[in-house]
């Protein structure tokens, strides 16, 4: 299989960059998670309602794209390995802090600063792996990276089996966790060749963002436009599907964790097959063939009236979504300058959250006006997206196969 050549063809270097970057952003999700299993919980205990504590999930994705920035230009001057163990450790500390929350006002001010940490995280990591491996290798690495999203989604659907007996605060404590990778970091992750390469040849003319962006501008806003439909079409599809099946549906922990757990397996295998076909049919065809692939799943998803339906539904639109999403992390890589490889990745995708964040409170008020109608509020947003997003990427660039090592991407 291709997928197994590719990982086969990987040294102890590389998978270590590559094991360290899959399990932060699987840490990092997991993290996230956490809360969307627990909203109604919150809810209940602060005398609440959903969307208002949804508005945490709203400040969390606002958040990320001011992390993603100053981790970025850290990562970009100081190295990827020192700024990546930090940001772990930060935001690990702020998810724990947010079991401990009096109040949902103090919840909402921890949650923004977990967002602001949880923001440097996927920039970074994504770099410090993809600047270090075969450039044959690419795609099917970046599938598998992304797709340390839904293990981390998946592992918080595991954990929400304890509800019951833990409570949401421990839950929330489940969320220190992630520190424990800081120690594989500093034992087994060398640093990028890449940035210390680009950092020798550049130490004396480094400038900053805004003059290493000189010509690169249009690709920049295209970029965020790109990430703003990638993170609506996320986030449209997981975020309140836990709430979905809980108040629609009105099931128990049990069967909510179930489906969301066949929800994530199709996420993972999306994310296999999309990232590694971007190999050889290209980065936008793979993107926009995943995309509308989530268009004639939608009725299954998010109107199934049977377990056995909507975990059909849940398992390929995910396939869909992120398969659409195992390719993000190389494109945006490759479209980005050299010189600011560890803050365009990372910072374009949060901005993109951050124009996307709206739908943390969007879809739950669509569904609040509809009778508690998350289906409406689900179908609605992702089949828009996927068109839109369908439409962005076929009309935008490729830099399929560019050297890291030879500066800026070619134009496309």
């Amino acid at each position: 299989m291709v997928i197994i050549d590719d990982l086969k063809a990987l040294d102890k270097t590389q998978r270590a960059a590559f094991l360290a970057a899959f399990l932060g952003w699987a840490l990092d999700a997991f993290d996230f998670f956490l809360l969307t299993f627990i909203l109604k919980d919150i809810a209940t205990e602060f005398n609440e309602k959903v969307s208002a504590v949804a508005f945490a999930i709203m400040l969390t994705l606002i958040a990320r794209p001011f992390g993603a920035f100053v981790f970025g230009r850290l990562a970009d001057r100081y190295g990827r390995k020192p700024v990546l163990m930090f940001d772990v450790g930060l935001y690990s500390l702020l998810a724990l802090l947010s079991a401990f929350s009096p109040n949902l006002l103090v919840l909402l001010i921890l949650r923004t600063g977990f967002g602001f940490a949880m923001g440097g995280e996927w920039g970074i990591g994504a770099s410090l792996a993809l600047e270090t491996i075969p450039i044959k290798s690419r795609g099917t690495v970046s599938g598998i990276l992304q797709q340390g999203y839904p293990v981390g989604y998946f592992l918080g659907a595991l954990a929400n089996l304890a509800l019951p007996t833990i409570g949401w605060r421990g839950m929330l404590m489940l969320g220190v966790l992630p520190a424990l990778l800081i120690l594989f970091i500093r034992r087994s992750v060398p640093e990028s060749a890449a940035w210390e390469a680009e950092h020798r040849a550049h130490a004396k003319t480094r400038g900053g963002f805004i003059s290493s962006m000189k010509g690169h501008w249009p690709r920049f806003f295209y970029a965020v436009v790109l990430m703003t439909c990638f993170n609506f079409f996320s986030h449209g599809t997981q975020d309140l599907y836990p709430t979905f099946l809980k108040v629609q549906h009105k099931f128990e922990p049990a069967m909510v964790t179930t489906l969301t757990i066949l929800l994530n397996l199709g996420a993972i295998t999306g994310g296999l097959i999309f990232g590694s076909l971007s190999e050889r049919i290209g980065r936008r065809k793979a993107i926009v063939l995943a995309a509308l692939l989530a268009l004639p799943i939608i009725p299954l998803w998010a109107f199934g009236s049977t377990p056995i339906i909507l975990g059909i539904g849940a398992f390929l639109i995910q396939v869909a979504v992120q398969g659409a999403w195992g390719v993000a992390p190389i494109h945006l890589n490759e479209l980005s300058p050299a010189a600011v490889r560890g803050t365009f990745p990372g910072f374009t995708y949060q901005l993109g959250n951050l124009f996307a964040a709206v739908n943390a409170t969007l879809q739950p008020k669509i569904a609040e006006a509809h009778g508690d109608s998350y289906s409406l509020a689900l179908g609605l947003v992702c089949g828009i997206v996927a068109v839109v997003l369908s439409v962005v990427v076929w009309f935008g660039p490729e830099a399929k196969g560019v050297d890291f090592a030879k500066g800026a991407p070619p134009a496309a």
